[in-house]
């Protein structure tokens, strides 16, 4: 296998609240949620939005009922400034969603805040001063 992300899907109970809050965010997409699933293009990974019931029951019917709590899984964004870290997180809750931990200072150096879309999937919004990024905005990883 190659070591590679190639798509991130995200289960959700509303496609079109899901759609409008990450369009809202500046994605884009040539999908609609009358496609029934949604992919944005990023810098190096594809983001998709499709409906929970219908994900958890491609990977087994079973799956939704085992899984409950923390995942364990969160994405992370990582901006150019700590400015850019405050305005993202603002513009959240305009978005409907949900500031879980506000922008500060952090352990490893840089500056750091958390969210969840409508449908509790959690981001980490983050700056640091030594991070450099490739010219289509994916983070350089030595």
């Amino acid at each position: 296998m190659e070591p590679r992300v190639s798509i991130i899907t995200l289960g959700v109970a509303d496609l079109r609240r899901s759609f409008e809050f990450y369009t809202g965010l500046g994605f884009s997409s040539s999908k609609t949620p009358e496609d029934g699933i949604i992919f944005f293009k990023t810098g190096g990974v594809c983001l998709a939005l499709y409906p929970l019931e219908a994900l958890a029951e491609d990977v087994s019917p079973d799956w939704a009922k085992s899984k409950q709590g923390f995942s364990g899984v969160t994405l992370a964004h990582n901006t150019r400034t700590k400015e850019e870290v405050d305005a993202v997180l603002s513009l959240i809750q305009t978005l409907g969603g949900k500031v879980e931990k506000p922008a500060q200072d952090v352990f490893w150096g840089g500056y750091s805040g958390y969210f969840s879309d409508p449908d509790g999937h959690l981001w980490e919004v983050a700056y640091g001063d030594c991070w450099e990024f490739n010219p289509d905005g994916s983070l350089v990883i030595d």
